[in-house]
């Protein structure tokens, strides 16, 4: 008889490719298991008319995620990393992480004619503090919804273009949407931009998601999150982080806006994999100083 497992996860339709891909591969090397789907719909998708920092930030994204796994109504739960807050309640600790996909983020323009005189769509400050410095001239202006609410949007003539993440477009299947990518040197991307991240109950065994975690990626996260940590940064604050690793090492770039002096700082450090976290910290502390 099958040991059943149930998986909780937001009603999006990236949130559902995303969740099919930690299933796909629980089920391939664990052929005993079966697997339900629970969705939820969070807060942060009920409420689109309002900026994300006047309602509570990115915790309004795994509130109702959170309780179900707290309660014993789902196993574990799957998530965006990039959308999670930095504290994470120590009885639901992450027990997975996907390799990452592409860190960039991405220009998309809407299908037929183009209305120029509409803003940019764009969702976080760290976004577009990096763009205007791209697009001088351009009026930008905040967007909510998820990606295809957000395509919807666009195509009706509401922006004449937005910024979203690379990975979530190619996950939808929806490349040719994409006009132009942005390199890390443009804009840098949000902490664990393209990685999925798997949240469980502290005490519990996830041994079945052995093959699915990455750990390149554990030590990617552990760099570019104590970095935004260490700046006290929510989903609001107009900051970015990304880490490579290559052999032994982690080079670890982060971008701090401070918005009273509306001064822009882009640092780097270099350090072995076993410092990942603490070198976030002191990059922080070296943007701090800037």
């Amino acid at each position: 008889m099958k040991r059943k497992i149930k998986v909780g996860t937001r009603d999006s339709k990236l949130a559902m490719i995303q969740t099919q891909m930690v299933i796909d591969s629980i089920i391939e090397n664990n052929p005993d298991i079966e697997i339900e789907i629970v969705s939820l719909k969070t807060t942060g998708d009920k409420i689109l008319d309002r900026a994300l920092d006047k309602i509570g930030g990115k915790g309004l994204f795994v509130k109702e995620l959170d309780e179900a796994l707290l309660s014993g109504e789902v196993d574990f739960t799957v998530h965006s990393f990039k959308d999670m807050p930095m504290e994470i309640n120590e009885n639901l600790p992450i027990v997975a992480l996907s390799e990452r996909a592409d860190f960039r983020d991405v220009y998309i323009l809407p299908k037929g004619h183009s209305n120029t005189e509409a803003p940019i769509g764009c969702g976080s400050k760290r976004r577009i503090v990096q763009l205007k410095s791209i697009f001088k001239d351009k009026e930008i202006a905040p967007i909510r919804g998820n990606v295809i609410t957000r395509l919807e949007k666009l195509d009706r003539g509401e922006y004449s273009a937005i910024v979203l993440a690379a990975a979530g477009i190619k996950r939808l299947g929806l490349d040719e949407r994409i006009n132009r990518y942005f390199e890390t040197e443009e804009i840098l991307p949000s902490a664990c931009q393209g990685i999925i991240a798997v949240q469980g109950r502290k005490g519990e065994n996830y041994d079945y998601l052995k093959y699915f975690n990455s750990p390149e990626s554990q030590i990617i996260a552990a760099a570019e999150r104590s970095f935004v940590k260490e700046l006290d940064g929510g989903c609001s604050a107009p900051i970015a982080a990304f880490a490579t690793v290559e052999e032994n090492k982690v080079k670890l770039k982060g971008m701090y806006y401070n918005e009273e002096t509306e001064k822009l700082v882009k640092e780097e450090i270099i350090g072995d994999i076993s410092e990942a976290e603490n070198m976030g910290i002191e990059l922080a502390k070296k943007v701090k100083m800037r």
